[in-house]
């Protein structure tokens, strides 16, 4: 797996198989055969030869597959609904100042079935294992765990790292009377929906404003839609109603 070439990784979308077909992403090898009258077979090996195999019945002698950008919520584990995103270059906003910067957030890859205009998941992954992990923001009795990742300041949407990451507007706003130094941001990301075109994935951008609450500095996120050309990927984790959190400001 490790000899594939950049050029032969798959891009999203959807396919449309009458036999066989192989997809490549980094790390990723799926093969799709036909193996009886409207029955398919399904296997996915990841670097570490760890085999995922899977039977579709299919109504017709086609299989229909769309694989997209999901957000990153399954790998390891299905434990949080929020990213923490940890910037590399800590963001300064003067006082009464606003800003619009891009940064990258962590993507996983779905995999879901098409078929009488629905779209069901079938199976997910990620591009890359060794960096998913866990953060915890706040205190460990009542803290929140966070989905953790390394997060790069860019210059635009086409700045995302094709299978690994997305980008995400940041529209910033200091409402305090003193300047911050801005170095991560906490947010549910259940809220936004992610597009893609070709390999490249973009996700709808979130409001964060530095404001007095009683007598706390905090920091307040709120997710905003995007509108863009881009597609739409479907949603892969089952929804749920997350609370918002207010971040304080250290």
């Amino acid at each position: 797996m490790s000899n594939i070439s950049e050029s032969a990784y798959s891009e999203y979308g959807i396919y449309v198989i009458d036999q066989s077909k192989e997809f490549f992403f980094p790390n990723i090898e799926i093969k799709i055969e036909k193996i009886g009258p409207n029955v398919f077979s399904y296997n996915k090996k990841d670097s570490e030869n760890n085999l995922v195999e899977k039977m579709i019945p299919t109504k017709t002698d086609q299989l229909i597959l769309e694989f997209s950008p999901i957000r990153p919520l399954n790998y390891p584990a299905r434990r949080t609904n929020y990213v923490y995103l940890d910037f590399e270059t800590p963001v300064f906003l003067s006082e009464g100042s606003a800003a619009k910067i891009y940064a990258r957030c962590p993507i996983e890859i779905g995999v879901f079935l098409v078929h009488d205009e629905h779209k069901d998941s079938l199976d997910w992954f990620t591009c890359d294992p060794f960096n998913s992990r866990f953060g915890l923001y706040g205190n460990p009795e009542s803290g929140t765990l966070c989905k953790y990742a390394k997060s790069d300041i860019v210059e635009s949407y086409e700045d995302s790292t094709p299978y690994f990451n997305s980008v995400l507007e940041i529209n910033l706003k200091n409402s305090l009377d003193k300047g911050y130094l801005l170095s991560k941001i906490i947010f549910p990301i259940s809220n936004n929906a992610i597009y893609y075109k070709n390999s490249k994935a973009i996700i709808d951008s979130i409001d964060v404003v530095l404001r007095k609450k009683l007598i706390l500095e905090i920091i307040d996120v709120a997710s905003k839609p995007i509108t863009t050309d881009w597609t739409m990927s479907p949603t892969f984790e089952q929804a749920v109603q997350v609370k918002r959190i207010d971040m304080g400001i250290e």
